[in-house]
């Protein structure tokens, strides 16, 4: 069924279907971009596809390549038992112009999907109702998966957030913690302050 899957789609977006692919099992068909919702708002509501699942949606970076990323909707119909991957291709050279329309209305698990993508990829989807990071911390520069993210960079420091009533520690002491995040940063006076904290800490249980 899934191969019919393929030619249906191409039958019914001749403009839109760039290139399909299917081995084992593993049916694949690239999109327009400018395309993608309207694709797979049909895959979910025709009677004849009823993708009612989106299992996964992430994106793949090709440096050398433009479009540069492929964003990649894995799709399953629980009626029908089969499966699709659809993909569509985004962004300049330089990663600029990576974007593509939302499937949060079409199904809800596209929501943090589509958060993880933009995180870690830098991929926008236009329409999401609330695209910000998921993994990485607000403040955090760039996109750790792009595969030209330097894999010695260091972050620039952040203040630790001030919240009423509450006495909070910074996490590490100089001689705790994982060396790379130490690398070049110095040791603030919060981390000092916090080592003789600690330091009385301690004096109080041994008491």
């Amino acid at each position: 069924m899934a191969l019919a899957l393929l030619d249906l789609i191409a039958q019914r977006f001749p403009q839109a279907v760039i290139a399909t692919h299917s081995q084992r099992g593993d049916e694949t068909v690239v999109i327009d971009p400018a395309r993608w919702k309207e694709v797979a708002s049909w895959l979910r509501d025709s009677p004849e596809t009823q993708m009612n699942v989106l299992v996964d949606l992430t994106a793949v970076d090709f440096p050398n390549r433009t479009p540069r990323f492929e964003v990649v909707a894995h799709l399953l119909s629980l009626a029908r038992g089969h499966r699709l991957r659809l993909k569509a291709r985004v962004g300049a050279a330089d990663g600029e112009g990576a974007e593509i329309e939302s499937l949060t209305e079409l199904w809800a698990s596209a929501n943090w999907a589509e958060r993880e993508t933009w995180d870690m990829f830098g991929v926008r989807f236009v329409g999401h109702p609330d695209l910000r990071r998921i993994l990485m911390y607000p403040e955090f520069v760039g996109h750790p998966l792009r595969k030209d993210y330097p894999a010695d960079a260091i972050q620039p420091l952040v203040e630790y957030r001030r919240v009423d009533n509450i006495d909070k520690l910074p996490p590490f002491g100089p001689d705790e913690g994982m060396s790379f995040g130490r690398q070049t940063q110095g040791f603030s006076a919060a981390a000092a302050e916090s080592d003789e904290r600690r330091s009385v800490r301690r004096e109080r249980n041994e008491v």
